[in-house]
């Protein structure tokens, strides 16, 4: 069997986080998906719009989902000592960053595969947000 592991902040869901879960369960026999946290949210000196536990029951009640989680901690070795997957899913835009190289370098080693998809053009929670209170502001 083999697992898969995305994370996400998962806020204002839209397409995009669709496309990601949905391309990510192509590659994986089980998909686990992490959901950012509220307190890791904030650590990353960013707000939510929807609360953690609306999030992560969005997240769990995706069909392409086999197990949603909470992701304390933005290290993907803890993760993978604790969930034991095989491949993980990142957006492109770390691709070919010094900190995804290097963890691609060191899970390697492990046998895990990273693969990079791309953004869904057009759609992010940070422009929905943008565009919310530019609406609001009229």
């Amino acid at each position: 069997m083999i697992i898969g592991y995305t994370t996400g902040v998962f806020d204002l869901f839209h397409v995009g986080h669709l496309n990601i879960l949905r391309n990510a369960k192509t590659f994986c026999d089980k998909l686990i998906v992490g959901v950012t946290t509220d307190e890791l949210v904030e650590y990353k000196n960013k707000k939510v719009v929807i609360p953690y536990e609306e999030r992560i029951e969005i997240v769990r009640n995706i069909k392409y989902v086999d197990v949603a989680v909470p992701q304390y901690t933005m290290d993907k070795f803890e993760a993978w000592e604790r969930y034991k997957f095989d491949m993980m899913f990142v957006g492109d835009d770390w691709f070919r960053t010094e900190k995804w190289d290097e963890l691609d370098k060191q899970f390697k080693n492990l046998g895990v595969k990273i693969i990079y998809f791309p953004y869904t053009q057009g759609t992010s929670s940070t422009l929905i947000n943008e565009t919310l209170k530019q609406l609001r502001n009229r």
